[in-house]
């Protein structure tokens, strides 16, 4: 499992491809499947771990993110033949030494940065995993689309939630963080923002002005235990994203506490939100259909929210998708399959 190295596996605090990798190895070793995670020093795995880099490039200014990737790939590449698979998370550029690699490869595309990076994809013979269909480049052939998949347990469910709302993600203008403070405030209700601040200027001109620590609140990127409280007890979570996103795992992880979602209907919202069910997706900035939407998704059933996350991205779910892949991938390549 070649991991990403911007964070520690799993994050502390932010870090949603470190949190798919982290419970995707967890899963196989529970499965019983031999695996070995390339990933920081400091990453915590029942698998066999195997690092370069000492910690996330992200918590240290120090670190050469694109230094320390290449060390990361290379030891991975060196060891490539000791593996009947090699499971990539780590966008691009493994794909450019795709000649190289001495067992096949399957790779998990976590969302586009952009189109300069396609030509390493369409070069690459890697088995391709898309998140949603929604982030599919009609370019690329895929093995399959697998949703990502959440521990449902280490997201408690609140039956009773208090009003306010919440909104999760970065602080930058792709999230909406400015939208969600306008839905909240037509909606006659408080905001809590959490998340790591990737635009400081968007922040400091658009966003910090709105905080007054009362109606309007940013607690900073908060854990997991502290991720799970706010989400339990909010009313709704907003997701008004202003891109396509590729999946949404704070959406999914709502829903596991039982708490609907009312999103901007772009990228892979529709797949993630049932309508009606878990929350409601309504058109892009309209914060006014958003704040209307607030309310009807407060009424919906919590338990049913759940029930609905549970079956639909349950994490053992994600892992028996993924083995299908795997056995596919190593049937192609005409090589024995092992653990």
């Amino acid at each position: 499992m070649l991991g990403p190295i911007a964070w520690r596996t799993p994050p502390v605090h932010y870090g949603p491809w470190e949190q798919v990798t982290s419970l995707l190895t967890e899963g196989l070793v529970r499965r019983g499947v031999d695996v070995t995670l390339f990933a920081t020093a400091d990453s915590m795995t029942s698998a066999r771990l195997e690092s370069v880099a000492p910690h996330g490039y992200g918590d240290d200014p120090a670190m050469d993110g694109r230094v320390w990737e290449a060390m990361h790939v290379a030891e991975a590449l060196r060891r490539s033949a000791s593996f009947d698979v090699i499971h990539n998370q780590l966008d691009w550029l493994p794909l450019a030494f795709s000649r190289s690699w001495r067992a096949p490869m399957v790779t998990t595309i976590h969302g586009f940065s952009g189109p300069d990076i396609l030509p390493a994809y369409r070069a690459s013979d890697s088995a391709y995993v898309a998140i949603s269909d929604a982030d599919r480049a009609p370019e690329l052939h895929y093995a399959a689309t697998i949703h990502h998949g959440i521990d449902v347990d280490a997201f408690p469910f609140t039956g009773s939630p208090g009003e306010s709302l919440a909104v999760f993600g970065r602080i930058h203008p792709d999230k909406g963080i400015v939208d969600a403070i306008e839905i909240a405030r037509r909606a006659r209700r408080r905001l809590v923002i959490c998340g790591p601040v990737h635009d400081r200027d968007y922040f400091a001109d658009e966003v910090e002005p709105r905080l007054d620590g009362d109606r309007v609140v940013y607690l900073g990127s908060v854990g997991s235990a502290e991720r799970a409280r706010v989400l339990g007890s909010s009313a709704v979570l907003l997701h008004p994203i202003h891109f396509d996103e590729p999946f949404g795992l704070s959406v999914v992880e709502a829903m596991a506490c039982g708490t609907p979602v009312v999103a901007y209907r772009r990228g892979s919202m529709p797949e993630v939100v049932d309508d009606g069910v878990t929350g409601f997706a309504v058109e892009p900035s309209d914060a006014a259909a958003a704040a209307s939407a607030v309310d009807r998704a407060a009424l919906l059933d919590r338990a049913e929210v759940r029930a609905r996350a549970a079956a639909r991205f349950g994490v053992e779910r994600m892992v028996d998708a993924y083995l299908r892949v795997y056995a596919d991938v190593i049937r192609a390549a005409g090589a024995p399959a092992s653990g």
